[in-house]
Parts: structure tokens; C-alpha cells; sequence
């Protein structure tokens, strides 16, 4: 299933009390939208899922689907490593209007691949929203093996994958190995050119909250035969996705989103806000022209 070409892994704004802050959360939406992403993952790794209670969840749910209106399609996040909890969730994400769910791989109780398929099955016969898996081993410490991704696909509405694994020869496996309407996507924004390669259909990004523009033209530039083109802006904004995951994320997308005048407050324990040599070197590493005052 086709949800796009650029999706932003959307950073949860919150308050001076930590509490989420849905003034800034539309706005952010907007800019979002306005700035080249088709899609918009709400409560993933970046939106400080572990940190949102399942009401907070789908709270933010509802708001960003009635924000965005149709403007981009809106993926919930509602995977976990309790499949009990994660149905539970799917199905009251189901009524608060979001397109499609993403069920992030189980973490910390490394399930086996037979463990995986009946997880992610589970899940899904329980919904009638698509569903994106998403493999990302270097968070859950296991990784959904191709064949098991293979087998999903088969499964009417598990329709795509986020890939975060970086393995190159595991996704052309996977694109070659499942159906032309099955789509995969990747999960590092500095491997998004490579995915288009061997035949991904785009990104589910981080840093298009600060360059969505830019990887939008990349994208294109790249779907309609200009290879050169994509490589160059490749090769531009690299720095720029390498210094929003120089400490842990979203931190540092937090910081950059403030710096050009996109308030998000910061990040909620156990995560914590870049210390000011950080965010020096950080808004080195950033578009000129996006800049503002960092304050």
C-alpha cells in the first residue's frame, strides 16, 4: 500500500509541565504537511511512545487526524511487546479516524520468528486498518527475518514495512520476494536514496520535521530519472541527518524544531534535552536558511 513517499516519525510536542501541547502540536502538523510529508506516523519511537499512556495515545490520535483532514495519511503507533495491549489499543485507535497502524517489532522479551508471526497476526486479524510492521532491531533487539516479513505480507492487511535494520540485501529480498502492492519504506533517513535503489517506495523520516523539502525533491528527483540530482541533495543534507541523530532521538530533532521557530518543548524522561555545546553543534550542522533565532 502506497502511503506516500516522504512519512515523518512525528515528535510528540509537550508543555512547560511535560504535558502534550496540542497548540504546538498543530501547528507542527501544519508545518509538517506544508514542508513535503505525505504522511504522518503519530506515537512511534520519535512521538516518546514508551513515555505516552495508551489514553495520551489515542488522545493524540484523534487530533492529529482531525488536523490533518486528509491533507496526509495518518499512521497510529500501537504496537508493544504485550500483543494483548497493543489489540487493545488498535482497536480504540480504530474509531479515533487514523488511516493505518504501525506495530513496532516486540522488544526486551525476544520473541522467536514463529513468535513474531503470531504477534503480528494477531494484531492484525483483529483490525480492519492497514498495517506497517516495523523491523528495527537496534531498539528491540530482535529482528524480523525476511521470510517472516514474506509470510506476513500475505496476510490481506498487513500492506508494508518500515525497514530499520540497514540491511540492504534483506529488503531487495523482501521487495523481490512479496507483492507489488506490498510497500516497503525506509527507516534510516541516510539510507533513504540507497531503499529507492533497489525498489523501496520512500522514507519514514526523522529528519523531514527540519529538510522534508529537501527529501521530498530527492525523492522525486530520483522517481522521475534524475539520479543526479537526488545524489546531490543526497550528498548536501547527509550532515544534517547525521547531527539529528548524534544523541539519542528525538532530542535532538526537539532542539532543531525549536531553533527555527517550530516549538515542541523538550523530551520527557528518561530522555533528556541536548546540553548547550550540543545544540552549538548542532545548529551548525543545520540548513542556513531554515535557521532563526535559536534563542
Amino acid at each position: 500500500m502506497n502511503f506516500g513517499q516522504v512519512l515523518t516519525a512525528m515528535v510528540t510536542p509537550f508543555d512547560q509541565n511535560g504535558d502534550i501541547d496540542y497548540h504546538a502540536a498543530r501547528t507542527l502538523i501544519n508545518h509538517l504537511i506544508a514542508n513535503g510529508s505525505d504522511g504522518l506516523v503519530v506515537a512511534g519511537t520519535t512521538g516518546e511512545s514508551p513515555t505516552l499512556t495508551s489514553n495520551e495515545k489515542l488522545d493524540l490520535f484523534r487530533f492529529v487526524a482531525k488536523v490533518a483532514d486528509g491533507r496526509a495519511t495518518v499512521i497510529a503507533g500501537t504496537g508493544s511487546n504485550n500483543t494483548r495491549a497493543s489489540i487493545d489499543l488498535t482497536r480504540q485507535a480504530e474509531a479515533t479516524g487514523v488511516d493505518a497502524i504501525m506495530l513496532t517489532t516486540p522488544y526486551y522479551n525476544k520473541p522467536s520468528q514463529e513468535g513474531l508471526y503470531h504477534h503480528y497476526k494477531a494484531i492484525a486479524q483483529a483490525t480492519s486498518l492497514p498495517v506497517m510492521l516495523y523491523n528495527v532491531p537496534g531498539r528491540s533487539a530482535v529482528t524480523i527475518a525476511p521470510e517472516t516479513i514474506i509470510q506476513l505480507s500475505e496476510i490481506n492487511n498487513i500492506v508494508s514495512v518500515k525497514e530499520a535494520s540497514g540491511n540492504l540485501d534483506a529488503m531487495t529480498d523482501i521487495i523481490s520476494k512479496t507483492s507489488d502492492d506490498f510497500t516497503l519504506y525506509s527507516g534510516d533517513d541516510s539510507l533513504t536514496l540507497p531503499v529507492l535503489a533497489i525498489g523501496g517506495n520512500g522514507i519514514v523520516s526523522v529528519s523531514s520535521h527540519i529538510i522534508g523539502g529537501y527529501l521530498k525533491e530527492m525523492v522525486q528527483s530520483y522517481q522521475n530519472g534524475n539520479v543526479q540530482r537526488a545524489a546531490l541533495i543526497h550528498q548536501d543534507m547527509l550532515p544534517t541527518m547525521k547531527a539529528l541523530f548524534a544523541q539519542p532521538s528525538p532530542s535532538p530533532v526537539k532542539a532543531a524544531l525549536n531553533m527555527i521557530g517550530i516549538y515542541v518543548g523538550d523530551v520527557r524522561l528518561p530522555m533528556v534535552p541536548l546540553s548547550i555545546e550540543e545544540k552549538k553543534q548542532l545548529q551548525q550542522m543545520l540548513p542556513p536558511n531554515k535557521i532563526t533565532d535559536a534563542g
